[in-house]
């Protein structure tokens, strides 16, 4: 954003420091204005025929809009995806501990990216993955939507739980 001295055009429209339209001016008339008021020419719209500048002080402006930007990121949530690998043979207690793990991802707020990698000949047999991970869905429900159903990407299958919105 061009302050003062550093807007180039000759000709600008001036909006003064109540929000009024003060027409189009010389760059050298609205520094003028704006030094007389002890305030700032910030240019507002550089593409603009003519570019329109605004009477303001600057220091302020720039210290209202850092001040926006924190109050808008204090407010994010970070979503970060946490990742599970499971076989197509796994054990019930190997299952059970996989399964309290996405559990306690999902309460955290993290999305839980569930995958199967098959290795050899067990390619052929995609739908006991497939069924190893719907059991997962399936057990997670109360905590989670599906947001990707089990699908092959090359030699592993994954899905995507995504936990359910607060009310």
């Amino acid at each position: 954003m061009s302050v003062n001295e550093g807007i180039r055009a000759r000709e600008v429209r001036l909006i003064g420091p109540d929000g009024s339209q003060l027409g189009i001016k010389t760059r050298q008339e609205a520094l003028d204005l704006a030094a007389n008021a002890n305030l700032d020419l910030v240019l507002v719209a550089a593409t603009a025929k003519p570019p329109v500048c605004r009477i303001m002080d600057y220091g302020k402006f720039k210290y209202e809009q850092q001040r926006k930007d924190r109050e808008a990121r204090k407010n994010q949530k970070v979503i970060t995806t946490k990742e599970i690998r499971l076989s197509p043979t796994i054990e019930e207690n190997d299952f059970n501990t996989k399964l309290r793990n996405a559990r306690k991802f999902l309460e955290k707020g993290d999305k839980v990216k569930a995958s199967i990698r098959f290795r050899g000949r067990a390619i052929t047999h995609s739908q006991i993955g497939k069924t190893v991970l719907e059991k997962l869905a399936k057990e997670c429900e109360d905590l989670s939507t599906v947001e990707t159903s089990p699908k092959m990407e090359g030699r592993s299958m994954f899905l995507i739980l995504a936990p359910k919105a607060e009310k």
